[in-house]
Parts: structure tokens; sequence; C-alpha cells
């Protein structure tokens, strides 16, 4: 039969191999990157997205957790309060969003995407054997490719840590957009989108992203591992795959 946590083992163990690859990675994300194609652009030195970049960790909507290790690396990637808000709500990422968020590291054209693979498969003076430094000069290397002014969104930043960075709970969170101040059309949005959730997987999300934070990825890994087997058979995933994707 079918074992689901099996495949699920087998892709964690591939992302932790990926991650500790001696080698510099690069991904170019020009288009859909999200759940395990976002856990491969994690692994990744340079993570290259466009104005077709479309990055999410959308598993709530279906009754999951956020895995691929994203409960642990989206605290070393992300300002404050947004692994709580992306692993939680599933707010999708477009373009140089991706960049200021910290899911990508550079911003190209997608038009200038064949000149920037020809420049890579041309070169040949040999890379450093220590990863980052290899990925170092890689960055310098496609440097003129990559866009520098990444817009700043200081006002978005300051409402998601405010509603959700160190909140205890899911109540809090919810508690605390009822009561909003700031931005009253976004946390009337955001309470609706967490209340249409499924309760068990955004309580099983929170309890991970706490858990984790500060867990070296081995034991994110498992974590989820065990997070996901527990999901898989509970009644809010059938329905949720049901509602969402039948």
């Amino acid at each position: 039969p079918l074992r689901p946590d099996l495949i699920l083992k087998e892709e964690y163990d591939l992302l932790l191999r990926l991650h500790r690859f001696p080698k510099p990675v690069i991904v170019i994300a020009d288009g859909i990157t999200m759940g395990a194609g976002l856990g491969l652009a994690a692994a990744a030195d340079l993570v290259v997205a466009t104005e077709r970049t479309r990055m999410s960790m959308p598993e709530t909507r279906i009754g999951f957790i956020p895995d691929v290790g994203s409960t642990g690396w989206m605290f070393a990637k992300c300002p404050p309060g947004y692994p709580e808000y992306l692993g939680l709500t599933g707010y999708e990422m477009v373009g140089a969003e991706a960049v200021r968020v910290g899911f990508a590291t550079q911003l190209t054209g997608s038009s200038r995407l064949p000149e920037m693979i020809t420049v890579l498969e041309g070169y040949s003076d040999g890379l450093p054997l220590i990863r980052t430094e290899a990925a170092r000069e890689l960055t310098l290397l496609l440097s003129s490719f990559f866009e520098n002014n990444i817009p700043v969104r200081t006002e978005m930043d300051d409402w998601v840590a405010t509603y959700f960075a160190d909140q205890s709970s899911i109540t809090d969170i919810m508690a605390s957009l009822r009561q909003c101040s700031i931005q009253m059309n976004l946390c009337e949005e955001v309470f609706q989108r967490l209340a249409d959730r499924s309760p068990t997987a955004v309580v099983l999300t929170l309890m991970l992203l706490r858990h984790n934070e500060h867990r070296p990825l081995e034991e994110v890994f498992q974590a989820e591992l065990r997070g996901a087997r527990f999901i898989l058979n509970h009644p809010d995933y059938v329905e949720g795959v049901r509602a969402r994707l039948l």
C-alpha cells in the first residue's frame, strides 16, 4: 500500500542532503515555486526570482502543515513575524516581494534568463572548494543580471511583526486581529483567512514553528515528519483535499 509518510521521509532526507551538499546550488524560480519546490529553493545558495515568480507555503489551505524544513529555516531567512504569517496563511509572494521577505536572494527579468544561463554554462575558471566562497564568486559573476532596487514595505513588515511575531497561540493571534487598530481591512482579511483554515492544521503549524525556531535542521525535519504523520490521518486533511482539490 502507498505510504505517504515514507514518501515524505525520502523527500526530507533529500532536502537535508541538499542543504549539506558541498557544491553551490543555484535555483531559478521563474514561475510557481511552492511547497516542495520551495524546499529545494531553501537549500540553494542563490535563488533567482523574476517578475513571474510566485512563492508560498500553501499547505494549511488543504488542512496540512508547512513542511520541507520551513518551520525552521524561515526564521533564518525572513523578517520577524513572517514565518508565522506565511506558514499559517499561505500568503503568496510575487516577484520582488520574494526577495524582500527572504525566500529569494536575487531578482532579474525573465527575458534575461537565457543570457544568464549561457554565462553560467561558459564559466570554466573553477570555483573555491568551500561552498560559501564558491557561492560568493558565482554571485559576483552574475551580478550584472541582478536588480538592486528591491521595494521596501516597512508598513507591511511592522504589521506582520505586530500581529504574528512571538504570539504564543492561535487564539492570541485571532484576538489580536479582532482588536486591530492599524490596517483594519488587512486584519479582517487575514482573520477570515485563518478562520477558514482547519483549526487542527493551524494549531499544529504554530506548535511546529515554536518548537523548531532554534533547532538544527535535521531535528526540524524529524518534528515535521511526526506532525505530517499525525495530520495525514486526521479528518480535516481528508476534507481539505476534497474541498480544495477535488
